[in-house]
């Protein structure tokens, strides 16, 4: 049997793609409705998997927040340069915000190793620093959300938003059931041991997007 292959322009395709996400969905009875469907659905573009339209959980409020927060200047800290590389740096510079990823940072390794903790915990300590509205979006490390947790629960830094996603084995799930208590910051987090870098970077992106 010969394999038709459907006829879209280039600049039609990520078009395309969301329409046939849209209508799997429909297929299997989920109905995505207000600012959470972009998000979600821009999760299962990047990743063609469908189990994020079930895995991804929302704190009350959270998009609504974390976009009143981009379009007041909010930055955004990653614990990958991978996210940092996916993020669209240059829409959200529109509003007056930049994208910091502190792992590659030579008093990170130095504060890491002096502590015996990873580099991704140490620049969430660093990220303390930064004077200004943050949104974290972790998508590879659990010590990176733990420490983030942390620091939160120590009052020493209140996020506009957490992007709980790293993906993995060992903490992952745990990480991110601590992010799940939080009752005063924002979350995105998915549940169980699926996320990364990339998904991290789209969700943002998908934040940015709706601006």
């Amino acid at each position: 049997m010969k394999t038709k292959i459907e006829e879209v322009l280039p600049a039609q395709i990520e078009k395309r793609s969301f329409e046939i996400i849209t209508q799997e969905l429909e297929e299997l009875g989920i109905a995505l409705h207000g600012s959470q469907a972009p998000v979600i659905k821009r999760c299962i573009h990047t990743s063609a998997d469908f189990d994020y339209a079930k895995n991804l959980v929302f704190s009350e409020g959270a998009v609504k927040k974390a976009l009143r927060a981009l379009r007041e200047g909010a930055s955004i800290v990653t614990d990958t340069q991978m996210a940092y590389s996916g993020i669209n740096k240059k829409r959200l510079a529109e509003y007056g915000g930049e994208v910091y990823c502190f792992m590659a940072d030579e008093d990170v390794a130095e504060r890491a190793k002096l502590e015996n903790t990873t580099r991704a915990a140490a620049s969430m300590e660093k990220a303390c620093s930064l004077d200004r509205k943050l949104i974290f979006a972790i998508g590879n490390a659990p010590t990176a959300l733990i420490r983030l947790y942390e620091l939160i629960q120590e009052g020493r830094i209140e996020p506009k938003l957490v992007i709980g996603v790293p993906v993995g084995f060992v903490n992952v799930v745990q990480s991110k059931e601590m992010v799940l208590t939080l009752k005063h910051v924002p979350y995105i987090v998915a549940q169980g041991r699926k996320g990364g870098s990339n998904i991290a970077a789209c969700i943002c992106n998908a934040l940015i997007y709706q601006l």
